[in-house]
């Protein structure tokens, strides 16, 4: 450290910043979308906006989920049911499918999960509601990156959340005026503009950001750091031992069947108990394990409610006698408490919609702030290259790189998020393997906006893609009032509001994105004025080709 502390910290700064800043500005990007997954599912499914306008006793629609379970779920060990939500109108079901007889002679079945989705008021399965993973795909893609082991895929994320932690101390130490900072905007400064704008963007939600990023380590705290655990309970049955005893439940996912078939007990009388324990609050999941058992279980887990922990007391019945045999979670353990909050925060569940805006708006500000910083970096390095520039050369290799990154990963990915809503009304209703085709639009068209941004890394190129997200996204509302019954002017009026407000926040990032448009053209423009002026300037020179410059959005290149 010979320069000095504060010099030794701007140098981390930037390198923990740049090296994994465009894995943040996805994983960002993603998890901001994730705090309204339940409403972009929702809108992804037309079908079922004119469903369940109202609303239905969990009662209710927890017997008719029980009554369809009993007869498409017959063999399957566990059954899981989400009772609607005001956020989610509908019963959701999860069960393992019989398994498919087309297995090797020898070869273990292969089973999976059968996800349905019920009307509420009378439990049938909702089957003209398209296939697609929704907003779940964004909630996933932003730690488990699709496409790769979700285990390695987690490291990835959880090394770039360690790297972010250290760009924002140190960026705080950086900044000795980072408060006075906050408060100055300088536009058309060049360099200057842009770090005003990193100050600003990285001070205005700074609590968010520490929250967000430590938090979200925190969620997977057990897969990065799982030795405390393993020595404390390697006598007493190891992790499985632990998780048991410190996290509600009582450890009873694990039951075996008895093999005697034995009704299973009314689930009313158990969800009237349950709610009377909670002093009313509804019962939110119901999971019965080995159903039709003389073994069966079934857990009661509460419902979302204001309280900042993710973690939900629970209740255990007997499942053929309705005998309760355990309340979970009432009073959990500090440190299973703490643990609970922090992941709590994170996804923000509890947060009514005023709240979940403002953490919205908050991961804006992060999105901001890692694309601020990785343009600020290649406009300090172009500086290097003014006097090469001004001769008609080019920059160097690692700066070109550094562009192309920055405009497929800043501008190409509103490209694709907005293509993956246009996938999602555009595909056939009944074709096969539906939710992934949708995906794999997503990432075509990010492949292919990060390919021209590499090959060509202009003003002209940032115009285009930032034009095209634009465009995509402020006539998604249009899109919906041709494929689906609840176009914008309906849906302002009589509902559902989760259509409205997605319908106007596309609107609403479409216009962000057409503003980024105009203050790009507003510097090609003045480079290009600039250029021109000091080429009169220039004395007559032997004629030679003219290159083209690769640069970011404050350069000099068309």
């Amino acid at each position: 450290m010979k320069e000095g502390f504060r010099q030794s910290m701007a140098w981390l700064h930037t390198w923990s910043g740049l090296l994994v800043g465009w894995v943040l500005f996805m994983v960002f990007a993603a998890g901001t979308a994730s705090y309204f997954k339940d409403e972009i599912t929702f809108w992804m499914k037309p079908e079922l906006h004119a469903v369940a306008q109202s609303p239905v006793p969990p009662l209710q629609a927890a017997e008719g989920a029980v009554a369809y379970l009993q007869k498409h779920g017959v063999g399957s060990p566990r059954w899981f049911i989400n009772l609607p939500t005001e956020r989610q109108p509908l019963t959701d079901v999860l069960f393992l499918a019989t398994p498919a007889s087309t297995a090797a002679p020898g070869d273990k079945p292969r089973r999976r999960f059968d996800r349905v989705s019920l009307d509420p008021a009378t439990g049938e399965a909702l089957t003209a509601a398209r296939a697609t993973r929704g907003g779940e795909f964004f909630y996933r893609l932003h730690f488990d990156l699709h496409y790769m082991p979700a285990l390695w895929a987690r490291w990835i994320v959880g090394f770039c959340a360690m790297f972010m932690l250290v760009a924002i101390f140190s960026g705080i130490v950086t900044h000795k005026r980072i408060f006075k900072d906050f408060f100055t905007f300088r536009p058309r400064k060049g360099q200057r503009s842009w770090l005003d704008a990193h100050n600003v963007t990285a001070v205005l939600a700074l609590p968010y950001h520490l929250m967000i990023t430590y938090t979200g380590l925190v969620t997977l705290m057990f897969m990065y750091m799982p030795w405390a655990p393993q020595a404390a309970y390697k006598d007493r049955g190891g992790e499985q031992a632990f998780f048991s005893e410190v996290f509600p439940g009582g450890g009873r996912d694990q039951v075996k069947a008895s093999g005697n078939r034995v009704p299973l007990a009314p689930i009313a009388p158990m969800m009237a108990q349950a709610s009377a324990h909670w002093n009313g609050a509804p019962v939110g999941r119901v999971t019965v394990h080995q159903p039709n058992d003389a073994n069966a279980v079934v857990a009661l887990t509460r419902a979302e409610g204001p309280q900042l922990s993710y973690d939900k007391p629970s209740m255990l019945f007997n499942g053929t006698t309705g005998a309760l045999i355990g309340a979970y979670g009432d009073v959990p353990k500090p440190a299973a408490e703490t643990r609970g909050v922090l992941y709590g925060l994170h996804i923000a569940r509890f947060g009514d919609p005023l709240l979940r805006a403002l953490f919205f708006l908050s991961g804006l500000a992060g999105c901001l702030m890692v694309a601020t910083g990785l343009l600020l970096w290649a406009v300090k390095e172009r500086q290097k290259f003014a006097k090469t520039l001004k001769q008609g050369g080019r920059v160097s290799i690692g700066l070109r790189l550094v562009d192309g990154l920055n405009l497929g990963a800043i501008a190409g990915l509103p490209v694709a998020m907005a293509a993956f809503f246009w996938a999602n009304r555009l595909l056939p209703v009944g074709m096969a393997e539906r939710g992934e085709a949708e995906i794999r639009w997503f990432f075509i068209v990010w492949g292919a906006a990060a390919v021209l941004g590499l090959l060509r890394p202009t003003l002209r190129m940032w115009q285009a893609q930032l034009a095209a997200g634009a465009l995509l996204f402020v006539l998604l509302p249009v899109l919906n009032a041709f494929t689906g019954p609840a176009p914008l002017t309906v849906s302002l009026r009589a509902g559902p509001s989760a259509v409205a407000g997605f319908d106007l926040v596309a609107i609403a990032l479409g216009l962000g994105l057409a503003g980024a448009v105009w203050i790009v053209e507003r510097k090609r423009r003045k480079s290009m004025a600039a250029r021109q002026q000091a080429e009169k300037k220039l004395p007559p020179s032997p004629q030679q080709p003219q290159q083209s410059s690769t640069l970011a959005p404050s350069g000099q290149g068309s």
